[in-house]
């Protein structure tokens, strides 16, 4: 029996139930993540990236971006933008299944040309060019078309769902992925807030690691004093909403303003939003946000290998009356700082699970989001849905 095997057989085993952490292989193995990136990553809808980023209106020759090839999990695809109309196509041409960009390239061209036989396509996907089949008896240039796979833009990021192309009966719709976590997200706009700064880290730990620590403040007295300085560990509750997320807020001590190493903010508050609470959500698979009353951080996670992710950390704050978005130190010293905690507690952790001797251990009350989490992604190991169920709060 394989690693897969061995951890779907103990899903089942505990009927629903998520008394404890999951098996080492759910953290240390590869056939689980190619499992996961082909199901959970590709399978779901993954966060690419912000929209003005990935097709950026000015490429470095003042043209805009038309075209971008990502990786949604395991499966390449391309991302068209013709004017305010975006579109993700299979990466893969339809002649002979070259790629028609490489992964992160970016083009302003009119047309998609595969580099190989000078196929061509419009940005809808039309097949428009193929050399030397004009004459070919019986080619149907309209049976040639790019394969198109479902995107969705929300609130200034581009997610993907690349394993079932669009129209699927059995797709998920990004909405239905969503559910109530809109009510909670859109009211800071991070659409119209601007990137103040951007870490990235390679750390040596499971993606999933990275999450169920974003998910409790259970360690934050030990690993984070400066955090217990400005927000207490055990304030706020999760949600128990709909949707394939995870998440809750956290409270600020009295007089504090945000997360800062002083409780002190540096940027300009965003209307409308609770002042005295931060929120802390995470999209599956991949997208934490933590909404502040001042700046949104988020953290986009790609899992590299069983024990490495690699993560964007980036603050986005609102702009100014003249435009101009305030120095962002306040709050990048503060996360920064407490990212490489975390970091050296997840890696930790990593190792500990690649010991022979580990065995998952029971959640305290206070973990009730990280079980939720692994229940979530239990029901995936097995081919049960993510998006519509409410979680189990005692």
């Amino acid at each position: 029996m394989g690693d897969l095997e061995r951890l779907q057989a103990e899903v089942r085993a505990r009927g629903g139930a998520v008394p404890a952490m999951l098996p080492a292989e759910a953290y240390t193995s590869e056939e689980v993540l190619a499992w996961e990136r082909r199901h959970l990553f590709a399978g779901g809808w993954t966060c690419l990236g912000r929209l003005e980023e990935l097709l950026p209106t000015d490429l470095d020759d003042g043209r805009p971006a038309t075209q971008r090839a990502v990786m949604v999990g395991d499966v390449s695809a391309l991302l068209t933008r013709d004017g305010s109309t975006v579109r993700m196509f299979a990466n893969t041409c339809r002649h002979r299944a070259h790629e028609l960009l490489p992964d992160g390239d970016a083009s302003a061209r009119r047309s998609v040309l595969c580099s190989y036989h000078a196929w061509s396509f419009d940005l809808a996907g039309e097949l428009q060019a193929a050399p030397g089949y004009r004459d070919q008896p019986g080619f149907d240039a309209a049976a040639y078309g790019l394969v198109e796979l479902p995107v969705a833009l929300w609130a200034g990021w581009v997610f993907g769902h690349a394993l079932r192309p669009l129209g699927d009966p059995e797709l998920v719709s990004f909405e239905a992925w969503l559910g109530d976590l809109g009510g909670i997200v859109e009211p800071y706009d991070p659409a119209a807030l601007r990137l103040a700064d951007r870490h990235t880290y390679e750390i040596a730990a499971n993606w999933k690691i990275v999450a169920e620590n974003y998910h409790e403040c259970y360690h934050c007295p030990l690993i984070h004093p400066e955090l217990c300085q400005v927000s207490p560990p055990t304030s706020g509750d999760n949600y128990d909403l709909p949707g394939a997320w995870v998440g809750g807020s956290m409270d600020l001590r009295d007089g504090m303003a945000t997360m800062s190493l002083t409780g002190e903010s540096g940027g300009h508050p965003i209307p409308g939003v609770a002042p005295t609470a931060v929120e802390y959500v995470h999209l599956l698979p991949n997208l934490l946000v933590s909404a502040h009353p001042d700046y949104v951080m988020t953290h986009r996670l790609v899992p590299l290998a069983p024990g490495r992710t690699w993560i964007e950390c980036s603050w986005y704050l609102r702009p100014g009356p003249d435009g101009t978005v305030p120095d962002p130190a306040f709050a990048v010293e503060f996360w920064d700082l407490t990212n490489r905690q975390d970091w050296a507690a997840c890696e930790s952790v990593q190792r500990g699970l690649e010991s022979p001797h580990y065995a998952p251990g029971p959640f305290s009350p206070s973990e009730d989001a990280v079980e939720y989490f692994v229940s979530l992604v239990s029901r995936a190991y097995v081919g049960e849905s993510v998006h519509d169920v409410a979680p189990i709060r005692e």
